[in-house]
């Protein structure tokens, strides 16, 4: 099943960061998203700061569902998330199931604004 199509569990005490190779695995998934130490990010572009504020709305509908929250860096014009999960220090599968359902959110307002 597509990381976008799963849903964030809760972590436990037990559970332990990815280990190199689960991330290069999860990672070909969400490939626009760079690993950086322990978290992932990702920066998109938009056309004025009213546009990156809206994306960056429903980035956060996205996260209070799925109960897994970004940090957002918003500027003029650009949006950087930045996914982590802080329970355990690193990254978990969370991570890539939300970088998985922002990009597809992304896609899809590419898609209507192209036709």
């Amino acid at each position: 099943m597509p990381l976008s199509q799963e849903k964030c569990s809760v972590c436990s005490d037990k559970t332990v960061p990815l280990s190199v190779r689960e991330i290069s695995n999860l990672q070909k998934e969400v490939p626009a998203w760079g690993v950086r130490e322990k978290r992932l990010e990702r920066e998109f572009s938009f056309e004025n700061f009213v546009e990156a504020m809206k994306f960056a709305n429903r980035v956060t509908k996205i996260a209070e569902k799925e109960n897994h929250h970004p940090d957002l860096h918003i500027s003029w014009g650009k949006v950087r998330i930045e996914l982590t999960t802080h329970k355990i220090d690193g990254l978990s599968k969370n991570d890539f199931i939300l970088a998985a359902k922002i990009d597809k959110m992304a896609q899809r307002e590419d898609q209507a604004q192209s036709i």
